[in-house]
């Protein structure tokens, strides 16, 4: 049996990226066993937005009070994955919804206290995830945690990391990483086609990788524990997707 692909949609790809659900659905049915993690910052933030609470980014994270958190888990775990699970199955795929928190599939710790209830992933339980595939479902993740300490039941969790933490414990074929930038660049603002594990460290260290960016290079080390290669595209691309399953080198391959 194929291993899965692991498929990290970022929320900033939300209505541009028209033919990846389109690629989703065609990939299943030539018989791979696609994964799904999603994001939904920009969501997350309009809805915020209209209801006066602020937003505030550190590193790439949302820093998250339990005000914001409701907003997260409801908007990402509601609105969004369902709006994700219903397309799919317009296309003709079959596809189930599920979060972080669902069957303990992701087990959490609060990260770091400056970024408020946000979670590391500290444990997969991948059971859920392998049920679905078994059954011919495309999984589809909203990034969220169950709260193994600190008082917390439930805790925001990054998509990118939680995409990482996911292919690593299902032993993916891939991880790819859709995002709005064609990959990773360079100082001269030049994208670098090939990394590797040292190399991606290199550029976290140094600052030239920044922002939103330093959360997928840091999932996609993770994912390198147990997975043969990552792979971050624009998913803005018409079938960028498709391409990278297909064992297209567009944006940026780190192995």
């Amino acid at each position: 049996m194929k291993k899965p692909i692991v498929v990290k949609i970022g929320g900033s790809t939300f209505g541009k990226g028209e033919t990846v659900l389109q690629d989703l659905v065609e990939l299943q049915k030539q018989g791979h066993r696609m994964v799904v993690v999603h994001g939904g910052a920009n969501e997350v933030t309009a809805w915020l937005k209209k209801m006066d609470i602020p937003t505030r980014i550190v590193n790439g994270l949302r820093v998250t009070d339990r005000d914001s958190l409701r907003v997260v888990v409801a908007v990402l775990c509601g609105a969004v994955n369902k709006e994700i699970v219903a397309q799919i199955q317009a296309l003709g795929g079959r596809a189930v919804g599920l979060c972080g928190i669902d069957g303990r599939l992701f087990e959490t710790r609060i990260m770091e206290p400056e970024y408020g209830l946000i979670g590391k992933v500290e444990k997969v339980n991948i059971e859920p995830v392998e049920l679905l595939l078994k059954a011919g479902y495309i999984p589809v993740v909203a990034p969220s945690g169950f709260g193994i300490i600190d008082g917390e039941s439930i805790l925001n969790v990054n998509g990118d990391p939680a995409a990482g933490a996911l292919a690593a414990a299902l032993g993916a074929e891939k991880l790819i990483m859709l995002t709005d930038v064609p990959g990773v660049m360079d100082k001269d603002k030049k994208v670098i086609h090939y990394l590797t594990h040292s190399e991606v460290r290199a550029l976290i260290d140094s600052k030239v990788a920044a922002g939103g960016m330093i959360p997928k290079l840091e999932a996609c080390l993770r994912a390198l524990e147990s997975v043969p290669v990552a792979q971050i595209i624009d998913g803005t691309s018409p079938h960028a997707l498709a391409e990278a399953v297909g064992g297209s080198e567009t944006g940026t391959i780190i192995a």
